[in-house]
């Protein structure tokens, strides 16, 4: 599966299943926004939130290499 990106507010739809702008399901986009709002909240506690961030998706890009290798 391949990830698409939020098209903006104006194209989101909230009926059905899936998003009409994204093409994500409604499960999808809430799971990731709560993700989202978790990672916010932790690096507010960083002076250097960009460092923690960049930490964040060098390591889970890591993991995930990792887990499509073996």
């Amino acid at each position: 599966m391949r990830f698409n990106p939020c098209a903006g507010r104006e194209f989101c739809t909230e009926e059905e299943t899936h998003c009409r702008g994204c093409g994500r399901s409604h499960q999808e986009i809430a799971a990731t926004r709560e993700l989202i709002r978790q990672v916010a909240d932790l690096a507010e506690r960083y002076e250097n939130a960009d460092e923690f961030l960049a930490y964040l998706a060098r390591k889970a890009g890591k993991t995930v290499a990792s887990r499509r290798e073996g």
